[in-house]
């Protein structure tokens, strides 16, 4: 046997594997230390990678992101009938799926998913935690009640431009406040693609981590856009959590000087205390103090958005949402959604103090 038949010879085709499961080891560390997330990934990484591919992305009208979904749903398909067909051996087709599988891993994580693990909204934002305290959540509940009533404005003509420009003014504004490293790159709004089938799904918008690209569903209402729109320009921020987002959303357009974007908010965290609190006795008497145009327009939303559901297909996408959700360490999955009322609760009694 010669020595050439001896040499070792490196599988090649390990190294995305290899490299994805150092990456998982990089979370699970990154878990246990947000601090070296929030200063060098977040202060220093992010904002870089957000700006070169929001740039790229901003220059293509339709969604990047959806391309690329679609591409990752055939791919296994592709490789199949090639593998059938014999035009690739199956050991062949499995290590080029399972160097697809590991890229996709690692890129979401360092163009976006790191930013799991950062420091949670209180900390970040010094915001002390409020004990539940079922009195103090009925006064923050009949303020937001008074607010949607004081802002309620017409939405039947919406410049959308308009109202993208007045949410970066205010994210501008309030970047300082809600520590944000602005502008952090472009947040160019893109209709999703199967806007329809997201829509049974309950999905008004979505963020692209792969592009950096900001989506929004065009079933959405004009008086849900402002808010959604908000929202999802909080998770190309950095921001994460649903519940966080909801809050960075409600803040922002609170603060505009636009009754448009102070209303929007206002239905949609209004929706998640009477969710909250739809048990509590004092219940109706709040309610009753609403405003009936305001009333009317939460019961257009609602039945806007249960005309378009599919119960089987917003199942199925709620329970991978949660499981997302739960692999990157939000515990409470989807639920985490409604811990907006936490966090306006925690800091309206910080504001007063």
């Amino acid at each position: 046997m010669t020595g050439n038949s001896l040499k070792y010879r490196f599988p090649w085709w390990l190294i995305l594997p290899l490299l994805a499961i150092v990456t998982f080891m990089l979370t699970e560390t990154a878990s246990k230390h947000p601090a070296v997330v929030e200063k060098f990934y977040t202060g220093r990484i992010y904002p870089i990678t957000a700006t070169v591919l929001s740039a790229l992305s901003s220059l293509f009208p339709f969604s990047l992101g959806d391309l690329f979904y679609g591409v990752l749903v055939l791919f296994p398909f592709l490789l199949l009938f090639l593998a059938l067909n014999k035009k690739l051996s199956w050991k062949r087709s499995g290590k080029i799926l399972l160097n697809c599988l590991a890229a996709v891993y690692i890129s979401f994580y360092f163009l976006w998913g790191f930013n799991y693990f950062r420091y949670n909204l209180n900390e970040r934002l010094s915001i002390p935690e409020q004990k539940t305290d079922s009195e103090f959540f009925i006064q923050v509940f009949e303020s937001l009640v008074e607010q949607a009533n004081a802002s309620r404005t017409d939405f039947e003509l919406v410049d959308k431009t308009e109202m993208d420009a007045l949410i970066e003014v205010s994210y501008q504004k309030l970047a300082p406040e809600l520590q944000l490293h602005y502008p952090s790159g472009k947040r160019r709004a893109k209709q999703i693609t199967l806007s329809r089938f997201f829509a049974r799904a309950g999905i008004s918008g979505y963020y692209g981590p792969f592009f950096n690209e900001v989506h929004i569903n065009r079933f959405n209402l004009p008086v849900e856009y402002p808010f959604i729109l908000a929202h999802e320009k909080a998770h190309q921020f950095g921001i994460t959590s649903e519940a966080e987002a909801n809050f960075y959303a409600w803040l922002v357009c609170t603060k505009s000087d636009s009754k448009h974007l102070q209303y929007s908010a206002s239905l949609a965290v209004l929706r998640y205390f009477m969710f909250h609190g739809f048990r509590m006795e004092q219940y109706p008497e709040i309610i009753g103090k609403l405003d009936e145009n305001v009333v009317a327009d939460i019961r257009k939303i609602q039945e806007h958005w249960m005309g378009l559901r599919n119960e089987k297909i917003d199942r199925a996408a709620s329970r991978v949402n949660d499981a997302y959700l739960k692999t990157n360490k939000i515990e409470d999955g989807i639920r985490d959604y409604t811990g907006v009322v936490k966090h306006i609760i925690d800091y309206s009694a910080n504001s007063r103090r």
